[in-house]
């Protein structure tokens, strides 16, 4: 199959999934459900739930197992989008193309949203395991599936980086903080799935290093595009406004290695994730290729 036919198929398997999960219900409280959907589904590439799909099938696993840990991974990383375009964060109005939730709901709205998001995940992750479908072994891989997401999305993951993130602005900052923030605020919600479904598929310690190795370094490239995109990028395209980091005065690597360094430097970090799974053969080709779409994405 082609990557990009995968990619659609992928990405169209977790939005029936999160169409499924995020039920807009005529109650009192019924705002919530639309704010919740109006976030969720307002496309994207789906990045995070297809990367822990294709590992999946990768490692020839139970797509039916990783569904509802690759939706929860979603529903967080939308959450924090939600709660990044605020005023008091980033101050965006606009998202993957369409009003930001603030901006349609009001803040105290949006903040909920989030919120709900963050709890509903949760809500997804242990009802599968408390579903009387999974032995003893399973319940314990997807526990720890979960802790894993846990700690990603938090203050040792995606939180700590947004907070020295914010702590770093207007200031001059070194090379290697500037590397923990993006490896904390980007790069461990893009490690998390990689990780959580060779967790539940019972990967072992040699594929285990392979693909964090894999996941640590697609997750820093991400950032480094999204750094790059930032300034040359076409805001109509990415479905947000080009130049905002320069606006909030924030450190990237093209403030800090310029242009074209920056661009040498994701090439190299690209081909340092593909060398880590090359072992795996024809069964990594998906996550190969996705490597050379991440590198020449244009949003």
């Amino acid at each position: 199959m082609k990557f990009e036919d995968k990619m659609k198929l992928l990405s169209e398997t977790v939005n029936v999934a999160l169409d499924r999960y995020i039920v807009e219900k005529e109650t009192p409280e019924k705002i919530i459900y639309q704010a919740i959907k109006y976030s969720i589904m307002a496309g994207g590439k789906r990045l995070r739930p297809v990367l822990a799909l294709a590992v999946c099938e990768m490692l020839e696993g139970n797509v039916a197992d990783v569904l509802p840990y690759a939706c929860a991974i979603e529903m967080i990383h939308t959450y924090s989008l939600i709660h990044d375009d605020l005023p008091a964060m980033d101050n965006d109005d606009y998202r993957r193309g369409r009003l930001t939730s603030h901006k349609i709901y009001g803040e105290a709205i949006a903040i909920l949203a989030g919120d709900a998001l963050l709890n509903y995940s949760f809500e997804i992750m242990l009802s599968d395991i408390a579903s009387g479908n999974n032995n003893q072994v399973d319940i314990l891989r997807k526990v720890n599936a979960m802790k894993l997401i846990a700690n990603s999305a938090g203050t040792n993951g995606m939180i700590g980086g947004q907070v020295v993130d914010l702590q770093s602005e207007e200031k001059q900052i070194s090379s290697e903080t500037l590397e923990y923030i993006h490896r904390c605020k980007t790069g461990a919600l893009i490690k998390a799935p990689i990780m959580a479904a060779a967790t539940i598929c019972k990967a072992d310690e040699k594929v285990l290093k392979a693909l964090e190795k894999y996941a640590e370094n697609i997750g820093l490239a991400f950032q480094v595009k999204d750094d790059i995109l930032d300034v040359e990028g076409n805001s109509q395209k990415m479905g947000k406004k080009a130049g905002s980091d320069a606006d909030n005065n924030k450190a990237t690597f093209v403030t800090l290695y310029g242009l074209e360094k920056s661009k040498e430097m994701l090439k190299n970090i690209t081909e340092e994730a593909v060398r880590s799974i090359e072992f795996f053969g024809e069964k990594s080709e998906f996550l190969i290729e996705l490597c050379e779409y991440l590198l020449k994405r244009d949003h």
